[in-house]
């Protein structure tokens, strides 16, 4: 029988299992390792302990699976940052580079009134700033960046790693979720975006953090990629 209330501790492995289902990739205790930058025995064992208080279940191929009470659980805490986000940003004009770790120290303490009166604060919008949806059902299917090919007429649709410091060269380089542009280059080191005339560029490690949708489209990815760890200085041990 799981808990009422997830600790702090949970909420967050919740978040990061979560991110892998909604990402279509595998829910596996290695994967959460590798997002998370921790070891495997840290893993190991809150795992356990989610295993233990309903919130996940593991297969016989070690993969996990929600229960529908972990997902109610992950869909919530996921929903609340989220919504800060968009809430510090829109309403606090707070820059949307600044907001990811201010929401991760909200998130886990809002109360139901405050989290309607910042639903209705936010109005229609219905992602964070970043480009996720709030509510999970509105999520659109992406590739990374770096996989489309030259010529391809694209949007920008999310940024995967919301750590601080890759949101911020994110923000320098001009780039937002919503923009449409056409790839001109990409190469070893840089892809290159046109869009109203203007250029805007990323490393190719950068690139493969944005999730666009394109014509011509690369086929999903299926693995985690080395650079959607997330906030490795946050979550490294």
């Amino acid at each position: 029988m799981s808990h009422e209330q997830a600790t702090v501790a949970e909420e967050e492995y919740l978040q990061i299992i979560f991110w892998l289902q909604e990402a279509g990739l595998p829910m596996t205790g290695a994967n959460v390792a590798r997002a998370m930058q921790v070891s495997a025995p840290t893993v190991h064992e809150m795992i356990g302990r989610l295993e233990a208080d309903g919130y996940v279940t593991r297969d016989a191929d070690k993969s996990l699976r929600f229960t529908e009470s972990g997902l109610e659980h992950a869909e919530n805490i996921v929903r609340r940052h989220r919504l800060i986000e968009r809430f510090l940003t829109d309403v606090f004009d707070i820059p949307w580079d600044q907001v990811h770790e201010e929401a991760e120290k909200l998130e886990h303490w809002m109360s139901p009134t405050v989290e309607e009166r910042m639903l209705k604060a936010i109005g229609d919008v219905d992602t964070c700033p970043h480009g996720h949806p709030i509510f999970s059902h509105t999520r659109q299917a992406g590739v990374p960046l770096a996989d489309v090919e030259i010529g391809a007429k694209l949007r920008v649709l999310r940024f995967e790693n919301e750590a601080e410091d890759l949101l911020h060269y994110l923000m320098e380089s001009g780039l937002q979720p919503g923009m449409d542009g056409t790839l001109l280059e990409s190469g070893d080191e840089v892809v290159v975006i046109e869009s109203g005339g203007e250029r805007y560029s990323v490393s190719q490690s950068v690139a493969q953090t944005v999730s666009v949708s394109a014509d011509p489209s690369p086929p999903p990815r299926v693995a985690l990629p080395e650079q959607l760890v997330l906030a490795k200085e946050h979550w490294g041990r």
